[in-house]
């Protein structure tokens, strides 16, 4: 999920050879109900979307989540791998 447009996410899997569908949150209706988004109308980045990591099982319910205050603060390949374990049990 990105909150940027779908054109721009077209053109960055091209770009990036990625096979999986990339969801657009342009208009910001989704990012606020997962807590992904900056809603303090006093902040400089006031409905921006923070970095977040969500793992969902095949029902959408999510099973994991990790949402960064600091945009710039990545997880590396392994945390996420390792949360897909405890995840899958």
């Amino acid at each position: 999920m990105s909150a940027d447009i779908g054109a721009t996410l077209e053109a960055f899997t091209k770009q990036h050879n990625i096979k999986h569908l990339l969801l657009s949150d342009f208009r910001r209706q989704m990012l606020p109900a997962y807590g992904a988004m900056v809603t303090d109308e006093k902040s400089p980045i006031y409905r921006y979307a923070k970095r977040s990591y969500f793992i969902l099982d095949r029902n959408g319910v999510v099973r994991w989540m990790k949402i960064q205050d600091n945009a710039l603060d990545l997880l590396k390949p392994e945390e996420v791998l390792q949360a897909l374990r405890q995840v899958a049990g």
